[in-house]
Parts: C-alpha cells; sequence; structure tokens
C-alpha cells in the first residue's frame, strides 16, 4: 500500500500538533486517534457480493477489513447546543469484498483504501443527563479512494464515548458510506460500512467549578474559589489559601502555615503531641517536668529524673547488694560487686558440692546412676541454682583396675551421665562441662581396697 508509512507519520504529526495548540478558552476541542474496520458486505447494495442491510453486520472474521495499526485520525470543534463539526482521515487496506450468493468469499489483492469525510454530529449525553457515557448521531459527507479510484460519499454515523476522566474518552462508532456514482464493472467504490474505535482527547476552555475562573487560569479548577487567591478557597477565611493552608478548616498563622497554636508554646497545633499543655519544641510541644528529657506522658517518673534506658526513672539495686540493677546479673539476688552482683561460690560451698558428688553410686562397671543417689543430685541442684552465672566442670575418675582405656571410657561416661542429669533437672546446659581422667588422678592408693574406693568419685568444682 504505497504512501501508508508517509499517511500515518503526518497523522502523528498533526495529531502532536493538535494536542499542543487545541485549546481555547471559549471555543473546546476534541482529537481523536484509533483503528478502522471497511466492511463491504451488509449494505444493502446492488451488487452481487453485498448482503441485505445489516446482514451479518458483526461478521468481523469474514467481512471486516482492518489495518493492525494507528488507521483514524480526527479533529472536531464543539460548535454549542450539544453540536460538533469533525473532519476525520483514514487509512486501510482491502482485502475482502464481501460474499457471494452461495456464500462463497470475494477477496482482493491488498487494495489501498484513503478517506476524508467530515460531519456534524449531535450528543445526546446531555439529554440522557449522563456524565460518562456519551452516545451521539452524525450525518455528513466525504471522499473514498480505493486504489486509483475515488468516489464522494453521503455518510451517516453513531457511536458513543465512554468519558473515563474530564478530558480521555473511550470512543466506538461505525458510518455508513452511501456511494452515489456509478462506476463500470470492475471500476467502483462500494457502498460500505465503517468502524471505528479509539480514544478521544478533550480540549478547551472550562470552568468547572463554576467560580467564573476558567479553567486554564484556575489554581484550583474543581472547587469553587476566590479570584483573588485565583480560583482557589479559604474556607477559614484566614488569608491562607487552602491548597497551602496546612489546617484549611480551622483558622491559624500565617508563621504556621494556617494551623493555630492552641498553648502558645511555638509548636502549632498539628506538630503538637500536647496541644492544650505548654512544652518543649524538642518534645514534639509536650512537657518534661524533672528535665531528663523524656515527655512527662511517656516518663515513668516524670517527677524524678532517669535515663531513658530505664523509662525516665532512676535506677535500684533492689537486692542492695550495692550493684545497680542495670550492671547487676543477678538483680534479685545479692552478690559481689567483684562477680558482678552475683553471689560467689566460696571455698566452703565448693566443698560442700564434693561431698554430695563423692556419694554419686553407679552400677558396677556401668555409667547408670543408681537411684539412692537421687538425694544427693537434689541437694547438688539446689546449691547450683542459687549461683545462677557460675559454670562448673563435672569430673569423672575411675581405680586403677583393668585396663586404663576402659577406664577412660568409663570416667567419661559418668561424667557426662551426672551432667545430663542436671540439665534434665533444670540447671542450664551452658554452664556444665563434663570430663573424665579416667585412673590418671587418684587421691589415695590404689593398692588397698578403701583407697581404691576413694578414687572411684565424681567431683564438681567451679570454672574460675
Amino acid at each position: 500500500m504505497k504512501h501508508l508509512s508517509t499517511f500515518l507519520v503526518a497523522s502523528l504529526l498533526v495529531l502532536g500538533l493538535s494536542t499542543a495548540n487545541a485549546q481555547d478558552e471559549n471555543n473546546p476541542w476534541a482529537v481523536s486517534i484509533g483503528i478502522n474496520a471497511v466492511d463491504i458486505f451488509p449494505t444493502g447494495g446492488d451488487l452481487i457480493n453485498q448482503g441485505e442491510i445489516f446482514d451479518e453486520f458483526f461478521n468481523a472474521s469474514d467481512h471486516w477489513n482492518i489495518l493492525p495499526s494507528v488507521s483514524k485520525l480526527s479533529v472536531g470543534r464543539y460548535i454549542g447546543d450539544g453540536f460538533t463539526f469533525t473532519v476525520a482521515g483514514s487509512v486501510n487496506k482491502i482485502e475482502n469484498l464481501g460474499e457471494l450468493p452461495d456464500g462463497t468469499p470475494v477477496n482482493a489483492d491488498d487494495l489501498s483504501y484513503y478517506a476524508a469525510d467530515a460531519t456534524i454530529g449531535y450528543s445526546l449525553k446531555n439529554v440522557l443527563k449522563t456524565k460518562w457515557f456519551d452516545p451521539y448521531l452524525g450525518v455528513g459527507g466525504g471522499y473514498t479512494w480505493i486504489d486509483e479510484v475515488g468516489a464522494g460519499t453521503l455518510n451517516g454515523s453513531l457511536g458513543f464515548n465512554v468519558w473515563l476522566t474530564e478530558n480521555l474518552a473511550f470512543n466506538v462508532g461505525t458510518t455508513y458510506k452511501h456511494v452515489f456514482e456509478d462506476y463500470e464493472t470492475g471500476d467502483y467504490i462500494p457502498t460500505h460500512f465503517q468502524h471505528s474505535a479509539g480514544l478521544t482527547f478533550a480540549f478547551g476552555g472550562k470552568d468547572t467549578d463554576g467560580d467564573g475562573i476558567y479553567d486554564k487560569d484556575d489554581e484550583c479548577p474543581e472547587v469553587p474559589g476566590l479570584e483573588e487567591f485565583n480560583g482557589c478557597p479559604d474556607t477559614d477565611g484566614d488569608g491562607i489559601t487552602d491548597a497551602k493552608d496546612d489546617c484549611p478548616d480551622t483558622a491559624g498563622l500565617a508563621e504556621f502555615n494556617g494551623c493555630p497554636d492552641t498553648d502558645g508554646d511555638g509548636v502549632p497545633d498539628p506538630k503538637d503531641d500536647c496541644p492544650t499543655e505548654a512544652g518543649l519544641p524538642a518534645l514534639n510541644g509536650c512537657p518534661d517536668a524533672d528535665g531528663d528529657g523524656i515527655a512527662d506522658g511517656k516518663d515513668g517518673c516524670p517527677n524524678e529524673a532517669g535515663p531513658a534506658a530505664n523509662n525516665g526513672c532512676p535506677y535500684q539495686d533492689k537486692d542492695g547488694d550495692g550493684v545497680l540493677d542495670k550492671d547487676d546479673n543477678c538483680p534479685d539476688v545479692a552478690g559481689t560487686v567483684a562477680n558482678n552482683g552475683c553471689p560467689e561460690v566460696t571455698e566452703e560451698v565448693q566443698k560442700t558440692l564434693n561431698e554430695y558428688a563423692k556419694t554419686i553410686l553407679f552400677d558396677s562397671g556401668r555409667s547408670s546412676i543408681k537411684e539412692e543417689s537421687n538425694k544427693a543430685l537434689a541437694d547438688i541442684i539446689a546449691i547450683l541454682k542459687e549461683y545462677p552465672t557460675a559454670k562448673f566442670t563435672i569430673e569423672g575418675h575411675t581405680d586403677s583396675q583393668g585396663k586404663a582405656s576402659n577406664n577412660q571410657k568409663l570416667s567419661d561416661s559418668r561424667a557426662n551421665a551426672v551432667k545430663s542429669y542436671l540439665t534434665s533437672n533444670g540447671i542450664d546446659q551452658f554452664r556444665l562441662s563434663a570430663v573424665g581422667y579416667g585412673e590418671d588422678r587418684p587421691i589415695a592408693s590404689n593398692k588397698t581396697r578403701a583407697g581404691r574406693a576413694q578414687n572411684r568419685r565424681v567431683e564438681i568444682n567451679l570454672v574460675k
């Protein structure tokens, strides 16, 4: 289709120029761009390839000729009382020329189609009293070319706009184009329908809010306003337009962008967390009676200065051991400064632990603890809980009877058995470690029965 690319480029150029210059204070304009479809069949024409009027009117797949690109451009001007005058140009290619009475399609070899039309249209939007649905009727004429053949047409149109915004609409329409020039067979322009769909962009001078100031000059075109404020309102009458007034419904001061300062503390009410009580700007307008930098409403001790880390209250020493609770690892148990407020394990306590530990009995040659050891283990647990931060090593020892490797394994197993018992009864596993020394650390002679009995032992020692 020769000249098609040139036509499309020119159409887009016209659209750009129209968009830039189509706004007038008193005469609104509209520019539409979209696609079109040409249908020769359902026109009631005399040609053998044409059917009855509206016959298979929506049979797009068989009869419609559609160019898959922007193919129609129109510019319209409102002339008053619902009437518009529109000129349009369109381009297409013709491959479907209807069908024969037996249903055989009549095809063409990519014929070029150009049309220029003018229409007087009438909008029914005001009649129907709707803002978004805008049906219209139109009459007019134009000239159509198919390849090198041209003919004048008498046109009748109908369609509708769906206004998506104030200035943007989706448009669908159809035009009946009656050709009133006769041509010899094979050299003619048939009567046809031309359908179209696209977007309509409306421009022009309006006064949407009815305040006597055209939208073009109105800084607030959708809200009635005052001339001295370029069409913008001042609801609270404080001399500051609503758009620049942070408190448009309450009269205020210019220094606070139109907002009041009820308590006079220099912090406007919208930013003042305590608008009826004078306070400090640094605390969003709230007072700080004890001067500790924490607003009274958030201060756990508003009349006694304290750090923010302690909710505004001074730190306490609940257990009276001379170590403040914030630094006391054992705030509910008196301890020593040297041990970060926790009680220290004395030599006497250490000795008591091992007196209990020595009484832990195991099944012969095994690591299973005998039931009669439960009392001693309970006493050990009680002592360990008195020193919640202290860490201990559980040591397993054996006598020298048997192989040294077996004794080593047995001492390890017994030490870990005691550890498991203690952790399963409330002692933190991270406070305990277990190790077996086998027969390497005797405390008595292995040559006597009494000595060997002393060497078969468990010890619980403080980790220093």
